[in-house]
């Protein structure tokens, strides 16, 4: 009997999980799928599987709209996000896994509040400031912020894997001669890599996925991919441009999928080691 409702259960589990992944992936299937077809084909009656492919909404937003471009700009704004990101939280980090008075707890804390308020009310305070010190849509305007936004998240996250990490290891290293500072450099980041990629993925989502920051800091063609995708909906939009809005959504989506898969053991093997004593 208890094999049967082992083997039930475990049925069950694998249906339940199966429907779950075919209707989240779905979406994005269907999506890909009408990227590749004219809007006449995409929209008609006649099932979309068997209609003819054609890159003209992909070679129309890269080339005729500029996507190029945006996809300039979401580089130069993520890399530089996701590089001060790690350096501020990792050696914050390191700093309060290794403190141990009262003060660093109601750090982490007031960084909690801060990254728990609505990205809307942040906005409000910084859009009149940037207009005042005549900064508004540049590069560093939007970095400053996502940093801001993004930055008590990474500490919390690179605190919990430092805390992994046992105080021995700092110790032996700084007993054979290492300082303070070369124990962490060569002795604890080098064990840190893989909670160090999970914080740099999610510092790349939040960086690459914002579009309320990115579309109210940023103008013209300074702005970032996602936000750019914001011109081609709405109810007066053809349908020639939401075509081409939505081969710009396969486009900003692809390198998402490519970073998981290549980074996938890394995020799985950080998040673990930073869940055993975070």
């Amino acid at each position: 009997m208890r094999s049967r409702s082992s083997l039930f259960a475990q049925s069950l589990t694998g249906t339940g999980l199966t429907a779950w992944v075919a209707i989240a992936v779905f979406p994005f299937f269907w999506m890909f799928l009408i990227s590749f077809r004219a809007p006449v084909d995409a929209f008609s009656s006649t099932p979309t599987f068997f209609a003819p492919m054609t890159l003209e909404n992909f070679r129309h937003i890269w080339i005729e709209d500029g996507f190029w471009r945006f996809g300039i700009n979401t580089a130069i704004v993520t890399l530089s996000t996701i590089a001060i990101s790690l350096t501020i939280g990792c050696l914050a980090g390191y700093a309060l896994a290794r403190y141990r008075g009262s003060l660093g707890f109601w750090l982490l804390v007031g960084a909690l509040v801060f990254r728990a308020l609505p990205h809307v009310v942040l906005l409000t305070a910084y859009k009149p400031t940037f207009y005042e010190l005549g900064i508004w849509s540049r590069y560093e305007t939007l970095i400053i912020v996502l940093v801001a936004i993004n930055q008590p998240f990474t500490i919390w996250m690179l605190r919990a894997f430092f805390v992994s990490i046992p105080r021995e290891l700092d110790e032996a290293a700084m007993t054979d001669g290492c300082s303070r500072w070369k124990a962490f450099r060569l002795v604890i980041v080098p064990v840190m890599w893989p909670g160090i990629i999970t914080a740099g993925l999610f510092s790349f989502l939040l960086a690459y996925n914002d579009f309320l920051i990115a579309s109210q800091l940023m103008n013209g063609e300074m702005t970032t991919m996602t936000a750019s995708l914001g011109n081609y909906m709405g109810q007066n939009k053809s349908m020639e441009r939401l075509m081409h809005g939505i081969a710009g959504a396969v486009s900003v989506t692809i390198p998402i999928i490519v970073l998981i898969f290549i980074f996938q053991r890394q995020i799985v093997a950080g998040m673990t080691a930073g869940a055993v004593k975070g």
